[in-house]
């Protein structure tokens, strides 16, 4: 692995991300945006669907929203896309998204909600002939897909966002500053909590096989993973994200969500290692709760950090928790919580989009700093500022502020944690490197192999 083609040692430092990102938004506000390939703010983007249902189908109709035109829907089930295609009659109808991106050279840009394997697949595909791509959380499936997606993005120039909405939240951009304005002190415990998985796990693989329905392409929702027979009612329609072949599990399902406010807060690099305690783990599917925990060296002047996950009903030690205890009464099912020595913050959602500062009789007329991140003050806000930030990009607008560059590095690290669990044992990461140096056994599940016809 070559040193360029490291994430933020290329060309794009955690700290330079932050202030060219705040940079480009005050250009863009002082002249107005710059043009890529041909686009402006006050043209109409030509928006693929790939995967057309679920998330799919609301992040299309907030991308439609913006203006956008939806040329083309793409789902491998053909009842999808005749309801899909219902609300959009004018759209073009695909079961492969590979035929649709050779056929259709209108496109400009791609949304891609699909289970997580098909993420980098089909991301990838459609930035290499250049169009814009918003891909949904995890950003992909493992460890290089993600690595990939940073440096074809940059490559390619295009417009990227990945779907963790609570990016566009101005209190999560608010708790980034006041934390790194040193309101709680230096952090050294991040503690983050998840009530996930809220679908199956730590299930064996069935032994039976069922007839593929009439309406399903199964081989095209294979896809890159390795074959399989179908099952009813097992991995299509969502059932999929406990099974290590097309999901990435509790972890990879919400912790670009929920870690996403200590990642860019404490400027979190590689994890020198990442141990993991699970229950019901086997090589099918994610455990049924886990316990993972990270440790972050020093970096930038900030102090080591361990960071610890939680999920399938864990949560952190009852000391650590108190004084949300003496905010909220009891625990909320998710949450997260950066220990400093000089208070605590805590954000009781998934998004980060409230925070408290603890214990709160110490912050009683605290002053927050004033900020530096970009905010959503008027016009849309939540998801569909998201989407917008998106579309703008792609018109020439500043970067979106979960582009690829930062995207990629945070659903890197967090899939490390899925590695770890799969290898069952603590591993010692090489970051830059992308290996573990006390086992070979994580190269297989960093790196998988992609059936034929859909590499990456």
């Amino acid at each position: 692995m070559n040193t360029h083609d490291y994430p933020f040692t290329r060309d794009l430092s955690r700290r330079r991300f932050i202030k060219s990102y705040s940079m480009a938004v005050g250009a863009a506000a002082l002249t107005g945006p710059y043009l890529v390939r041909g686009q402006n703010l006050n043209s109409k983007l030509n928006v693929a669907a790939i995967g057309a249902g679920g998330k799919g189908a609301s992040d299309t109709d907030q991308v439609a929203k913006t203006g956008s035109n939806i040329v083309a829907l793409c789902d491998v089930d053909r009842h999808t896309l005749e309801e899909r295609s219902k609300i959009y009659p004018g759209a073009k109808l695909f079961r492969d998204y590979r035929r649709m991106l050779e056929q259709m050279k209108e496109i400009d840009a791609v949304i891609v909600a699909t289970p997580d394997h098909h993420h980098a697949p089909a991301a990838i595909r459609a930035m290499k002939m250049g169009k814009h791509a918003y891909v949904q959380k995890p950003l992909t499936h493992s460890v290089y897909e993600a690595r990939q997606m940073r440096k074809v993005a940059a490559e390619m120039k295009v417009a990227t966002q990945m779907g963790n909405q609570g990016s566009a939240e101005n209190g999560l951009r608010t708790a980034i500053e006041v934390i790194q304005k040193g309101a709680i002190g230096s952090v050294r415990q991040v503690h983050v909590w998840s009530n996930r998985p809220i679908w199956p796990q730590g299930l064996d693989r069935p032994t039976k096989s069922d007839a593929v329905p009439e309406h399903l392409d199964w081989d095209l929702w294979i896809g890159a993973a390795p074959e399989r027979p179908f099952v009813a009612d097992v991995y299509h329609p969502f059932k999929w994200r406990g099974w290590q072949d097309f999901g990435t599990g509790a972890l990879g399902d919400m912790a670009c969500h929920t870690a996403n406010l200590p990642f860019r807060a404490l400027k979190l690099g590689y994890p020198s290692s990442i141990e993991a305690k699970t229950s019901g783990i086997n090589q099918e599917t994610y455990p049924s709760n886990s316990q993972i925990r990270f440790e972050f060296p020093e970096r930038e002047g900030l102090p080591p950090v361990s960071f610890f996950w939680y999920d399938g009903g864990n949560k952190p030690p009852d000391d650590v928790t108190a004084e949300i205890r003496e905010v909220n009464e009891k625990v909320p099912i998710s949450g997260c919580l950066l220990i400093g020595d000089k208070g605590k913050l805590y954000s009781p959602d998934d998004y980060g989009a409230k925070y408290f500062l603890l214990p709160e009789k110490n912050f009683v007329g605290y002053k927050k700093p004033d900020p530096w991140l970009p905010r959503h003050e008027s016009g849309p806000r939540g998801e569909q500022a998201h989407k917008q930030e998106w579309v703008d990009a792609c018109k020439g607008g500043p970067a979106a502020f979960s582009n690829f560059d930062i995207a990629a590095y945070l659903t890197e690290i967090i899939l490390l944690g899925c590695v770890a669990m799969r290898v069952g044992e603590k591993l010692e990461w090489d970051g830059p490197g992308m290996r573990a140096t006390n086992t070979s056994k994580a190269a297989q599940y960093a790196h998988p192999h992609f059936r034929s016809g859909w590499e990456v």
